[in-house]
């Protein structure tokens, strides 16, 4: 009898769910006695998505190129998917907070732990040949690994290092946009011409950056943080996971791509330009970005060294 109850107490909730569509809970019982039932390769799409994996040459570590950037970019999305319920949250509860800042760090440490297959999963000479036709192309051009940072902290704080001083909040968003550090990684530092690869990216993705920077303005997570009550944004713990979450973000994270272009690009008698003619040298390495998503909770100490514990003979094989 109970088991009865409980189902007409259920009929009695669809109904009540589905009294506005315009049809009655009949309907749609038929549609459900019609419905194939779902499998496991139609739920995640399995055939579309093993598909995605078309190579330009026939190289076969190609292959494998494609794919560990397709995982990238997943992962890029389930950091933002984490990073948006933290903009969006009204309550201020550390747990919600906390919560979702451990989420982040648990996909940036998969994403570090696995960078090995870019590393050592290539053979080099593949690498150097099939890249040729992967230009102008570039990793550079990763508009979610972008939206990540402009969801973390405010646009003042994204400007080169070089020039942050001169810049903030009262600035306008267009402006403090176009001194955005990245765009200095993919200019010339002779002639101070941007890449096809920067004018590509600029083209495509510069009004939905503009869009999101507009819509979190206030709201970033950095901003959500600085808006806690005192007692929470003292929390230990809470500093402790966003600490860990600038030093993914914006130390290992970009160590990983170094050591990847040391293995792949650099040579005894020169270096091999990237893809997408980014001065990588200059870019990537975190202590000459100094790009902190979190100013605040660090030591003054702490800000002057950052990024620092990059030796550059860990990822150059010529050095001895």
């Amino acid at each position: 009898m109970e088991k009865k109850e409980k189902i007409e107490s259920q009929i009695l909730k669809l109904e009540e769910k589905y009294k506005d569509s315009g049809q009655d809970l009949s309907s749609y019982l038929d549609g459900l006695l019609y419905q194939r039932y779902l499998t496991y390769w139609d739920y995640i799409h399995l055939d579309t998505l093993l598909s995605l994996q078309v190579p330009r040459t026939h190289f076969p570590d190609e292959e494998i190129f494609i794919m560990y950037h397709q995982i990238t970019e997943l992962y890029f999305k389930l950091i933002l998917h984490e990073q948006k319920q933290i903009v969006d949250d009204k309550s201020q509860e550390l747990n919600f907070f906390l919560e979702k800042v451990n989420r982040i760090n648990s996909y940036y440490k998969a994403l570090i732990s696995s960078f090995g297959i870019m590393i050592k999963g290539m053979e080099r000479e593949q690498f150097l040949q099939y890249r040729m036709a992967l230009l102008p192309a570039s990793g550079f051009q990763s508009a979610q690994y972008r939206m990540i940072e402009l969801y973390a902290t405010p646009l003042e704080n994204l400007v080169h290092h070089s020039e942050r001083d001169d810049f903030s909040a009262e600035d306008g968003i267009d402006e403090l946009y176009e001194h955005i550090y990245w765009k200095k990684g993919a200019t010339d530092v002779v002639t101070g011409e941007k890449t096809l690869t920067l004018k590509q990216f600029e083209y495509r993705y510069t009004p939905r950056f503009i869009r999101i920077t507009n819509s979190v303005k206030g709201h970033t997570i950095y901003e959500k943080y600085q808006n806690l009550n005192e007692e929470t944004k003292s929390n230990k713990t809470l500093i402790d996971a966003l600490k860990a979450l600038d030093i993914n973000a914006n130390v290992n994270w970009p160590l990983m791509h170094l050591g990847s272009a040391y293995r792949y690009l650099d040579r005894e008698n020169g270096t091999v330009a990237a893809t997408g003619g980014t001065n990588w040298k200059e870019y990537l390495p975190p202590s000459f970005q100094k790009v902190i998503f979190f100013p605040e909770i660090y030591s003054k100490e702490e800000l002057n060294n950052w990024g620092k514990q990059w030796v550059e003979h860990t990822f150059n094989p010529h050095k001895k």
